[in-house]
């Protein structure tokens, strides 16, 4: 990856957020002016699987035991017109048709719809990855492991379900916002390194043993830490935090975890019983830990240390201040797929016994891609506006570029960007890294028209908080 310096790269990209697909946008019904009657009803409950359940979609070894349990956490704010929920899994992906059906149910639970409810995973490895139509293409099969068991998956809806409308019964009012940040030292690498032709070279990854990868500059990343708090006057009720990198210290075990970043959220949440911790993951498409994580088992817990000192720093200079305004806006997009996926070709390989499990279960995963696009199901982007604050719901493995550009677009505000919301399109890479190539090119489903069409519903949702004032 060229290295920039951020702040040059965040004055200029403030222009690169252009036209792009002119997707459907929509604003809250009634935006909150002040903050007289909003409340907030925190919940979480566990989505755990159980021993022998696939995990990273059935090509690396399913679940042995568990390290420790993995848990969805969100709030339903009220008081805004229908009510808004926010929720983060402690799974890699929900995609398509699966995003969809937990957002719905979300939605019914807390009495609102599923156009105000936006659901992202943090993207543990060691953990499930949901796709009800990839699931029902390698069941056709006979012989291919299970991407997403799909009573495990109900049961997980129900216990959502179960969770929000006990928490609607315990509301409390709030009525301040505070925002901080702190930046994340010796975590965050880009992963993509070019050679000499402008080509990607090398993959750096999550964890590396190559000591040229160690030696290598950070690269484009961004550093800092943020984090959006709420307050019923000075009693802290939520934090949410945001951090753009993979999330993964080492996996393929067999061990369920919720990896340096679940465990680091965990650790403040033990210190603060009384405030619900949310852990969102940023743009890190293309990000990982890997300049500085050899993937050994001693490195999960300084990876921790790590998290959890930019979380308490980032809450350290927390100001709350009064809600005056709090919209919530959503914006359509569907980016069509790469031509070079054809359909029957995929068909083909998934067929193939001779193939390995991954070779065969994840192209699934395309060929689910394509056939939402075909029915013309659009993805929702949304944000949520609290006075100077703008909480950005973004889908899929995004490159950090899409969040570095969402904060020059924005400049006047404190933009906090989460990811891997509905993961259909999996790596959301710019157009200027196709030519480049390299594995997150080569499993992004959608073509390079993807860049303008996601940067023009970012730039439709940022202009639109003002007119939350």
């Amino acid at each position: 990856m060229t290295h920039i310096n951020r702040r040059l790269f965040l004055g200029a990209a403030a222009g690169a957020l252009g036209a792009g697909f002119l997707g459907r946008t929509a604003d809250s019904q009634d935006p909150a002016k002040g903050a007289a009657n909003l409340q907030l009803a925190p919940f979480r409950f566990d989505v755990t699987p159980p021993i022998g359940h696939s995990l990273h979609a059935g090509w690396i070894k399913p679940v042995e035991a568990v390290d420790d349990p993995l848990e969805a956490i969100g709030f339903v704010l009220l008081g805004a017109g229908k009510p808004i929920v926010l929720c983060v899994v402690d799974w890699i992906g929900l995609l398509n048709e699966a995003h969809i059906e937990w957002r719905k149910a979300l939605a019914e639970a807390a009495g609102t719809t599923a156009d105000r409810v936006t659901l992202h995973t943090v993207h543990q490895h060691n953990a499930p990855f949901a796709c009800l139509e990839a699931e029902r293409i390698v069941l056709a099969q006979g012989d291919l492991p299970h991407i997403i068991e799909l009573d495990f998956f109900r049961k997980c809806l129900d216990a959502g379900c179960a969770a929000v409308q006990t928490a609607l019964k315990r509301a409390v009012p709030v009525t301040h916002v505070a925002h901080g940040e702190a930046k994340v030292e010796k975590v965050a690498s880009n992963r993509r390194i070019l050679g000499p032709d402008g080509k990607v070279a090398s993959q750096r990854g999550s964890s590396s043993k190559n000591p040229e990868h160690h030696r290598l500059p950070e690269g484009l990343i961004d550093p800092m830490l943020k984090t959006v708090a709420f307050f019923h006057a000075d009693r802290k009720l939520a934090a949410c935090h945001y951090y753009a990198c993979h999330p993964m210290s080492y996996y393929g075990d067999g061990r369920v975890s919720a990896d340096f970043c679940g465990l680091a959220r965990k650790r403040r949440q033990q210190e603060e019983p009384d405030c619900t911790h949310l852990y969102f993951n940023g743009c890190g498409g293309n990000i990982g830990a890997g300049k500085y994580n050899d993937g050994s088992k001693q490195m999960r817990p300084v990876l921790t240390q790590r998290i959890y000192d930019g979380i308490v720093a980032s809450e350290a200079d927390l100001r709350p201040e009064p809600i005056q305004s709090l919209c919530w806006k959503t914006h359509e997009i569907l980016p069509p797929p790469d031509p070079r996926f054809d359909l029957d070709a995929l068909l083909q390989q998934i067929a193939d016994r001779s193939q390995p499990v991954v070779n065969r279960n994840r192209p699934a995963f395309t060929v689910a891609w394509i056939r939402r696009y075909r029915q013309g199901i659009p993805i929702l982007l949304s944000a949520l506006h609290v006075n100077r604050v703008s909480l950005l719901h973004l889908p899929g493995e995004c490159y950090v570029e899409y969040q570095l550009r969402a904060q020059a677009a924005a400049a006047d505000r404190f933009v906090a960007c989460a990811a891997y919301g509905d993961d259909g399109p999996w790596y959301i890479p710019t157009a200027e890294a196709y030519p480049q190539g390299g594995y997150s090119v080569n499993v992004a489903w959608c073509g390079p028209e993807v860049d303008g069409i996601l940067t023009g519903g970012i730039k439709e949702l940022l202009s639109g908080a003002k007119g939350c004032a």
